[in-house]
């Protein structure tokens, strides 16, 4: 039995479209943010499979344009491309960090400042390499009977998780800006964590 409830839904006009915005909890005290975009005119017949982003939650760069990651551009791109699509969500996860929270993302920064790469860091404050979870977007797709979708990610853990949980899954990549800042953290991500090159 899932553990996904979906709190409220409200209208989102948007600088990037208009949305309708739900609040999702998965069985913790976290409010989980979905960002529905869809057509009513369009056929579902002859529908395309939904643009779908996951977005874990980045204070420093989703609010604040942070050059130690490329995480705002993702979400900045993501919500350009599904408000010009017909048919699109957008899954915002409370997962700070890779899901270490916040305060112990800023201790990792500091053990990067010495030298350690953003894996190391998070070894040495005793966490694993990445503790997010995806099983609560694979639910609401499976919810809304969405079994096809093109996922705009360079991360091939987030499709063979939905693929896990039966959902067909096309990916789009999506390229960011490659700074000073966040070389080190880009590289790793693809040296390390087998993401495609971005």
């Amino acid at each position: 039995m899932s553990m996904l409830k979906i709190l409220e839904t409200v209208h989102l006009p948007t600088d990037y479209g208009v949305f309708s915005m739900s609040i999702i909890s998965y069985g913790d005290d976290k409010e989980h943010i979905v960002l529905e975009r869809t057509s009513e005119e369009m056929d579902k017949d002859i529908r395309q499979p939904p643009l779908v982003r996951i977005h874990s939650e980045c204070m420093t760069g989703d609010i604040f344009s942070s050059h130690r990651c490329d995480c705002g551009e993702q979400l900045e791109k993501s919500l350009k491309t599904i408000g010009n699509s017909d048919n699109g969500l957008i899954f915002y996860l409370r997962q700070e960090g890779r899901g270490i929270g916040l305060l112990n993302k800023m201790k990792s920064y500091n053990l990067q400042e010495q030298g350690y790469d953003t894996i190391e860091a998070n070894h040495m404050l005793g966490f694993e390499t990445d503790l997010r979870e995806y099983q609560m977007v694979a639910d609401y797709l499976t919810l809304k009977n969405i079994k096809h979708i093109t996922l705009i990610t360079n991360n091939p853990e987030k499709c063979e998780a939905l693929r896990t949980a039966n959902i067909e899954v096309d990916r789009q990549a999506l390229p960011t800006t490659t700074r000073s800042e966040n070389k080190k953290y880009k590289d790793v991500k693809v040296r390390k964590l087998g993401h495609f090159g971005h």
